[in-house]
């Protein structure tokens, strides 16, 4: 048996403990993620497992032959291979296997009888020649163009210079690497940052098929949702687990946030009540030691804190100026790049109010079509008009990165909004990552990923009714995204925006527009569909599985939503009920667990006291309790496990 444990680990940077603690199994089978605010030590534990950073106490026990494999956020560079050579590398732990192999074939070649070395040297033999077959060596060509292709690189890629890449791609190679490697345990941080929407798809599915432990830090919630079983949240340095995905974590963190509030809104009462007191007595004679009491009393304290990613913040913009019944029209919209034709014939008619998400493979033209509208590439054919009224705002990574500045984060957005919005900027900062002393940073020192967030703040500040959005979620955490998310919703203007988070694109969008790439034998494509995202998907599975193929017309030509059938219509009522029921049952599981976790804990907490180790009777009545509750936590988790699976099945 394979696998990774860490027992009592801590890391502390200075005088702030990261780590605390923290114990931790990952096993073949584990599909686990690591969840906390930005900054709580998520990417630290990650590299404590990996081996990558050494923690100041505690241990961390590898199992024999367990094979670790790490992906770390970003800064890996590759050079001076070919991209195949670079990916064919990642079997090269197999050649010292095929070299103790060939070793083991020459000692057997000289036993002139057979005993018991022998059959030793022979088993060892068998594992390790099982072991290289295992690992796909010996089909690694396939397996190599599989994995490349998946990612996204194409055949042409393959005999290119790993140093022509850019940094986004250059993270590609590094996942794949990994992934071929085909490790016991498999470390992920963030492994979708660089990832289109297509890509993430075949992450996906190669993760369920994977075998061994996967631990992986994202702020996909989708893709968080169908790849992981258990969640492991960091909060203050302590590390406590969640059973079910990343969704079901939320429901009972929800309810555990909101039991967290009233008690620290009751503390903050009594603190405050306690300040008071101190005030009014400290400098009085006859009450300073009662005064000194109360400031003891305050020091020993326990302060009850909120985690920040759990905090519920609502941020408000400019309300967008009033237009009219059209917002944007585009007719026969073309582009080319040199002789490759990347936009052909777009004709589109965009309604003030409505959420249109642009969708396609990569290289269909998406951020292309979003440069156009916003006005930043006047190199096309065709026409655009913006309707009567009509103000835009554009963000883009590109951008993004143009920010310079001497000045503070806060001078920076003091300088760019509306005077009623200045008291709050810090709660908008915050919302976006800039928090503590963040604010104070300046323009010119931030990050990419900071820049992005801080034009992308700039630009709601702005009192404008188009939004067009290329990949605005690229570098927020699911809070922040939530706090978009909620803000975007209650935008009154229109919206035009291309994302990868698909969580982000059903939610927001409610129209889809498709385009196809185009080639020199065929002219690109694009077709409207009258619904969110994910009706879009729906409607193309249909088309691919062959569905409906003569009845359906495109979406294009109908006017509103399919007629679906009545019999169809039933089955589909009926499908709802079967899964609201589902997910009712779900909930109590999840909730019973919890409780039983809850029961575990205290049962733990009861049998490390000395008054009950020292007994014998009490040590083995709450031993009885603990295995009880061990037992039936197992059982629910297992229940929990065949229910989400027929929920899946049902959702598909």
């Amino acid at each position: 048996m394979t696998g990774v444990q860490l027992s009592r680990t801590s890391v502390a940077f200075g005088d702030r403990d990261i780590l605390k603690n923290i114990s931790l199994n990952l096993s073949p089978g584990s599909r686990a993620c690591l969840a906390g605010a930005n900054g709580s030590g998520k990417s630290t534990l990650i590299k404590v497992i990996a081996g990558a950073i050494a923690a100041d106490c505690g241990d961390r026990a590898v199992r024999k032959g367990t094979r670790v494999s790490w992906l770390p956020q970003s800064g890996i560079v590759h050079l001076g291979k070919s991209l195949y050579a670079e990916a064919e590398s990642s079997f090269n732990h197999n050649l010292s296997l095929l070299a103790r192999a060939e070793e083991i074939g020459g000692l057997l070649e000289k036993h002139q009888k057979k005993d018991s070395s022998t059959d030793a040297l022979l088993e060892e033999h068998r594992l390790l020649l099982e072991q290289v077959e295992n690992s796909g060596y010996y089909r690694r060509e396939a397996v190599i163009s599989m994995v490349l292709g998946g990612l996204g690189f194409s055949m042409e890629d393959f005999e290119r210079e790993t140093g022509e890449f850019s940094g986004g791609w250059q993270m590609r190679i590094a996942l794949a690497k990994v992934l071929l490697e085909k490790p016991d345990i498999l470390l992920l941080d963030e492994p979708t940052n660089y990832l289109d929407i297509e890509a993430r798809n075949w992450l996906e599915n190669w993760l369920g098929n994977f075998t061994g432990g996967l631990l992986l830090v994202s702020h996909d919630r989708y893709f968080l949702d169908i790849t992981v079983n258990e969640v492991y949240e960091l909060f203050q340095g302590n590390l406590k687990r969640y059973a079910g995905n990343y969704s079901a974590y939320e429901k009972t963190r929800k309810a555990e946030v909101e039991s967290l509030i009233k008690r620290y809104e009751e503390q903050q009462a009594e603190i405050e009540k306690t300040e008071a007191l101190i005030r009014r007595f400290r400098y009085k004679a006859s009450k300073a030691a009662f005064a000194q009491e109360l400031i003891k009393r305050l020091e020993k304290m326990e302060r009850i804190e909120i985690p920040e990613n759990l905090k519920k913040i609502s941020i408000t913009f400019p309300p967008p100026p009033h237009s009219g019944k059209i917002a944007l029209t585009l007719e026969g919209i073309g582009k080319n790049y040199g002789a490759r034709p990347v936009l052909s014939g777009i004709d589109l008619l965009v309604e003030s109010g409505e959420r249109l998400v642009v969708a396609g493979a990569n290289g269909a033209g998406k951020t292309t079509l979003l440069r156009i509208i916003a006005g930043e590439d006047n190199d096309y054919s065709g026409s655009i008009k913006l309707g009567a009224g009509i103000s835009a705002g554009y963000f883009s990574q590109d951008n993004a990165e143009a920010l310079q500045g001497s000045e503070q984060v806060l001078e920076f957005l003091e300088a760019e909004a509306p005077i009623a919005l200045v008291p709050k900027l810090r709660d908008m900062l915050g919302a976006f990552l800039f928090r503590g002393d963040d604010v104070y940073k300046s323009v010119s020192v931030l990050s990419g990923g900071e820049k992005s967030r801080l034009a992308l703040l700039k630009m709601l500040l702005k009192p404008v009714n188009l939004l067009i959005l290329d990949e605005p979620t690229n570098h927020l955490d699911i809070h922040s995204k939530d706090i978009f998310l909620d803000t975007l919703s209650k935008f009154r203007g229109t919206i035009i925006f291309v994302s990868h988070d698909r969580s982000f694109m059903e939610a927001l969008s409610t129209k889809t527009l498709e385009l196809t790439a185009g080639s020199h034998a065929a002219p690109s494509r694009a077709r409207l569909f009258y619904g969110n995202y994910a009706y879009y998907l729906d409607r193309v599975n249909r088309e691919t599985a062959g569905a409906n193929q003569k009845t359906e017309t495109p979406d294009s030509a109908v006017p509103g939503p399919l007629k679906l059938s009545a019999e169809k219509r039933l089955l589909d009522k009926q499908k709802q009920t079967q899964m609201r029921r589902l997910e009712r049952r779900e909930e109590e599981i999840l909730k019973a667990i919890e409780e039983l976790e809850s029961v575990k804990a205290l049962a733990e907490a009861e049998l490390s006291r000395p008054e009950v180790y020292a007994n014998g009777e009490k040590a083995k009545a709450v031993k009885i309790k603990l295995d009880e509750c061990t037992a039936a936590i197992e059982s629910k988790s297992r229940e929990w496990e065949e229910l989400a699976k027929e929920l899946e099945n049902m959702r598909q």
